[in-house]
């Protein structure tokens, strides 16, 4: 399938009509609505941009915001890649894109961060420009290759990493893999970490394609430190299948941090408990996040090691 794209020169009324959507969300959701910002490359005087007003909602309770923006006309359009983040849309004679986030989440920070050093950076802005306009001319920017995203929207990861890092941004964040990187990420966190242990070449790839299988990528700033495979099961139970912190990166809590948000993103989706089969080296670590003894029951009985040690935790 091949997806439109069209970039237009900037629109001097783009901050306008940010300001009466913003004054119409703030009212459809009340007490609920903390801050509203506007972000991407509609915030940023000068840029070329796709015609769509993107918004920033900071919200106490995200968890309701779905009933209250429909009354406004906004789809509900799900979490993405982006785990603990509503996305939304509204189409008419103007197109907006909202994302919901609550307070605290590091992707307020990163969004801002970047809005903002291209605003202060008009090189960098123009430099921006330029990227985008180069992605139209190639093919694959038109077109999803085993990602939620076509390749022009991928195409710009590299630069936006490079200017998150001169930004300074360095906060703690999990995603859904999702670009060619994060997956090249998982793929060497799961061979080096667990199968060159047997010896082996790691049989469970078909799992990036499942629908029961999530992957996920720990970052710190820009920089990968950390993987995770969920399996879903039925009745509302879930199973670590690995769980994982780069060598150089261990020691400083991240594995503790990682598994937290997981547990509060599958808590989110409606599971009840979380169970995993640790080896003995990883007991203390599971205990020391509250996990005590319980049967591990997998529905599809796959064999383990008998070494292992079945425990779980309630949500």
């Amino acid at each position: 399938m091949v997806y439109e794209i069209q970039l237009v020169p900037y629109d001097p009324n783009w901050p306008l009509q940010f300001a009466t959507e913003a004054a119409s969300i703030s009212s459809a959701l009340g007490d609920n609505c903390m801050r509203v910002h506007h972000v991407g490359s509609t915030a940023v005087p000068g840029l070329a941009a796709k015609p769509r007003v993107d918004i920033l909602v900071v919200a106490h309770q995200r968890l309701t915001t779905i009933a209250s923006l429909a009354t406004i006309g906004y789809e509900y359009r799900g979490e993405f890649n982006i785990p603990l983040h509503y996305g939304f849309r509204k189409r008419g004679l103007i197109e907006f894109n909202l994302h919901v986030y609550e307070p605290d989440h590091p992707d307020l920070e990163l969004l801002l961060s970047f809005r903002d050093y291209l605003r202060s950076h008009p090189a960098v802005r123009d430099e921006y420009a330029a990227l985008k306009q180069k992605l139209l001319e190639e093919d694959t920017s038109f077109e999803k290759n085993n990602s939620i995203y076509t390749g022009y929207t991928l195409g710009k990861n590299d630069f936006i990493c490079k200017i998150l890092e001169k930004a300074g941004f360095k906060r703690l964040r999990f995603m859904k893999c999702t670009h060619h990187a994060e997956w090249e990420a998982a793929k060497k966190f799961r061979q080096k970490y667990f199968f060159d242990k047997v010896q082996v070449v790691d049989p469970y790839t078909w799992t990036f394609n499942h629908e029961q299988h999530v992957h996920f990528i720990l970052y710190i700033g820009t920089k990968i430190i950390g993987y995770a495979h969920i399996q879903l099961w039925s009745k509302s139970r879930a199973a670590i299948r690995i769980i994982v912190i780069d060598e150089v990166h261990r020691t400083h809590g991240f594995g503790a941090k990682f598994l937290h948000l997981l547990e509060k993103w599958l808590k989110e989706q409606g599971y009840n408990s979380i169970h995993t089969q640790s080896s003995h080296e990883a007991l203390l670590f599971y205990q020391e996040q509250g996990y005590v003894a319980m049967p591990f029951n997998d529905p599809e009985d796959h064999a383990s090691d008998p070494l292992d040690v079945s425990m779980g935790k309630m949500l």
